[in-house]
């Protein structure tokens, strides 16, 4: 009995995150797509064989929306205690018990790519930007929002087609009365 625990450190925790993707019905190759990680890899985690880093743990804390006082029990099962508070100098007061992530945008370059790789499930969307074989860009977003995208790509590529050129007044058709 002593053996399987010290072989499945983090059952607990692998079968809370097992539990929350089957409420959402969804599959290990749509939770590991919609957070990027190797299906092998979250199947460890729900047998509890592997703990998630943290930055894993977040990312499957907002997959499945998790709020307030689960999110603190499944940070406390993977071992993390207050160590992500700490490290970022917040305590629980300032968070308010709720998970957060920062990005912050550091070059504001444009990048070119000339290939795309899109994931989709019911909770949102992911594209991976490349060129050539090289990462460029992951972008992700909810689907509402990948429906605004849509639109403002089509309406953009529609407008440089159209009215591409300099917008020209008509000429003018007045009279010619010095005959």
């Amino acid at each position: 009995m002593q053996e399987s625990k010290s072989n499945t450190p983090f059952k607990p925790l692998g079968s809370h995150l097992r539990y929350l993707r089957e409420q959402t019905q969804e599959s290990v190759a749509e939770v590991s797509g919609a957070v990027e990680i190797d299906m092998d890899k979250l199947e460890r985690f729900e047998q509890g064989l592997e703990r998630p880093s943290e930055d894993i743990l977040m990312l499957l804390i907002n997959h499945f929306d998790i709020q307030d006082n689960e999110a603190v029990q499944l940070w406390e099962m993977a071992g993390y205690e207050d160590a992500k508070s700490e490290r970022f100098g917040l305590n629980a007061d300032v968070l308010g018990g709720k998970p957060m992530m920062i990005l912050m945008a550091m070059d504001m370059r444009t990048m070119y790519s000339d290939g795309i790789q899109v994931n989709a499930s019911k909770n949102g969307v992911t594209m991976n930007f490349t060129h050539g074989k090289q990462p460029v860009s992951r972008v992700g977003m909810s689907r509402e929002q990948a429906e605004v995208v849509l639109h403002a790509l089509q309406s953009a590529l529609l407008k440089s087609q159209y009215l591409g050129g300099p917008r020209l007044l008509p000429p003018s058709f007045e009279a010619d009365t010095s005959k």
